[in-house]
């Protein structure tokens, strides 16, 4: 789970709907977007990713659950369908028998166009939605669920799809500090018991917040100033001559020390001249860092497609 930081007007919507394939398709763009090596052209990215908008639209006159539950008969059940059918003809050859429980689950999870389903109810949990699970989602006209419940309905809409690439913008807008952690922590158990990939944009994060996520990108003025893991972000930025100081949240350094109104009163070396260092040096410079050298690696060696699953991609 990756944590989307940056200035505003930094380039992180337009990096987040270029990973989700919703760019328009005549904005002139250099680069490539892969997955798993397939170019953009060679499936749908639309059914492979979902990009969640920070603004929330619903049917108010819809409860909460019919929502999530119209959202997954929309979106169909993907996958999970033929790998059931894969699966039991697998264990009629090997003369298996399954277990009940597990059975009804798998086929409760597959079928497609129940009134209900075991997904919709394990959102509804995961989400903590079950307390206004039946209540209206409301609009202006209709009263209904506050402003942070309706949040993580607008989340819970594409959790309830096939979807294992979420992309999410700005989910924070108009919540607090408690309830945009209990949303990124939701998300946290649901992407790593699935094995999904998440890119979670946030505006001034708090720390316990900030703590939750796997890795991090940094965005300023349309650069990648740091990719890779939360932990070495700070180590970064001190091998340049930056430092965090110890009562300031991390999520707030990285977005002001990019910034030429704020950068330099995180200098660390007093008795040197300070001198502004741009979005562009700091991009520079991560690729000499020992992460930016990994990522650069690990980029370059190209992916091989047999080693992903034929149903990996839709």
């Amino acid at each position: 789970m990756t944590l989307l930081l940056g200035p505003p007007s930094s380039g992180k919507t337009t990096l987040l709907l270029a990973l989700a394939g919703k760019l328009d398709p005549t904005l002139k763009f250099s680069g490539k977007v892969t997955y798993n090596g397939h170019q953009m052209n060679e499936f749908v990215p639309q059914r492979t990713s979902a990009y969640v908008d920070q603004h929330d639209l619903h049917i108010g006159e819809m409860t909460v659950r019919e929502t999530l539950a119209f959202s997954a008969r929309v979106q169909g059940v993907g996958p999970r369908y033929d790998l059931l059918a894969e699966l039991s003809r697998r264990e009629k050859q090997a003369n298996i028998i399954p277990d009940p429980d597990i059975d009804v689950y798998m086929k409760a999870i597959a079928t497609e166009g129940q009134k209900t389903n075991l997904i919709t109810d394990y959102v509804l949990r995961v989400l903590g939605l079950e307390i206004c699970a039946d209540t209206f989602v409301g609009n202006a006209m209709v009263r209904g669920i506050s402003g942070g419940q309706r949040k993580r309905v607008t989340t819970g809409e594409m959790l309830v799809g096939p979807y294992k690439a979420l992309f999410m913008d700005e989910i924070s807008t108009g919540l607090d500090s408690s309830t945009t952690f209990q949303i990124v922590n939701s998300m946290k158990q649901y992407v790593h018991i699935l094995k999904g990939t998440a890119i979670i944009s946030l505006l001034q994060p708090p720390p316990e917040t900030y703590n939750l996520f796997d890795d991090i990108i940094l965005l300023s003025d349309s650069h990648i100033i740091y990719q890779g893991p939360r932990e070495h972000v700070l180590e970064f930025f001190e091998s340049i001559g930056f430092k965090c100081p110890n009562r300031k949240g991390v999520a707030d350094f990285l977005q002001e020390v990019t910034s030429r109104k704020d950068q330099e009163q995180y200098w660390e070396h007093k008795e040197q001249p300070y001198r502004f260092v741009t979005a562009e040096e700091f991009s520079d410079a991560f690729q000499s860092f020992h992460v930016g050298i990994r990522l650069g690696d690990e980029l370059g060696t190209e992916f091989d497609k047999s080693k992903s699953h034929p149903s990996a991609l839709t």
